[in-house]
């Protein structure tokens, strides 16, 4: 006979670890929230799927306006429209996931002051709906470069590994966002205003080995963890400028630390958000 399983809830102070054999035992949770939210995010929208695909066209037809021609900047390789697109694709990534991750647990009070299960799950089943836009934006990135005749080569295979920095980047300001939320509304506020200021700051709509002076790029990189990322993506893709491999080490222990203080400040605030939401 199957017996089922009992958890006790007892009270905890100060911090707490990543429990991850807890998160593997809601699995199915896990599942069912990432669905939840993919099909909320396209049941709704009049486009649907031709919005995820529009966005980014659109917005690299405005870069590639207003920084290729009116600014008069080039792509290292290839044109600008599509250096500006596999920008955006790597951009979307970041923005998207820390949008929806900072607004998790706000945005689940009905189910957060009801049911007991890992918080974690909210922001984690977030991740699906980005990798679902990425996945559509990425075969209309497919067909630009069939069109241009930009091929990529062998670094194409690293992909991957640039999108789960990004992810984990992203996890790691999200969940640190959604936690102040908790108690502090603002943050819901100020991110809408700060994320387009982060993506300006970032080399979306430049490359940083050709369009920013040699001095300032030991700095930047350091202070913009995103920078080195976003162009290694870009290079994945189109063969453009590989940053030192000393800036991507960084970035990378930076985006597990971010994602490791992001979880532990997460599980620190999840014991009273029932009770402050």
């Amino acid at each position: 006979m199957n017996q089922a399983t009992r958890t006790t809830l007892r009270p905890t102070s100060g911090w707490v670890s990543l429990d991850l054999r807890e998160l593997f035992r809601f699995k199915d949770l896990l599942v069912e929230f990432a669905g939840r939210d993919v099909k909320l995010r396209y049941k709704q929208t009049l486009l649907g799927v031709a919005w995820v695909v529009l966005q980014p066209l659109l917005a690299a037809g405005v870069f590639t306006f207003v920084f290729g021609i009116v600014a008069g900047l080039k792509a290292p390789t290839g044109t600008y429209f599509t250096f500006s697109f596999a920008s955006l694709l790597a951009w979307n990534i970041f923005g998207s996931t820390v949008g929806k991750t900072s607004a998790s647990l706000v945005g689940n009070e009905y189910i957060v002051s009801k049911v007991y299960f890992p918080r974690l799950i909210l922001p984690l089943s977030s991740v699906a709906s980005t990798i679902v836009d990425f996945m559509v934006a990425f075969v209309v990135m497919c067909v630009l470069m069939a069109i241009y005749g930009e091929w990529p080569g062998a670094p194409v295979l690293l992909l991957p590994i640039w999108i789960l920095l990004l992810t984990l980047l992203a996890l790691g300001v999200g969940l640190i966002a959604a936690a102040l939320s908790v108690d502090y509304r603002d943050v819901q506020h100020i991110l809408p205003v700060l994320i387009p200021f982060m993506l300006y700051a970032s080399p979306v709509a430049y490359d940083v080995s050709h369009h920013l002076p040699e001095q300032y790029r030991g700095v930047f990189y350091l202070v913009n963890p995103l920078a080195s990322v976003i162009e290694a993506f870009r290079w994945s893709l189109l063969g453009s400028t590989l940053p030192p491999v000393m800036y991507l080490a960084w970035s990378s222990l930076l985006a597990v630390a971010l994602f490791g203080f992001g979880a532990a400040v997460f599980r620190r605030t999840e014991r009273r958000v029932a009770d402050v939401l």
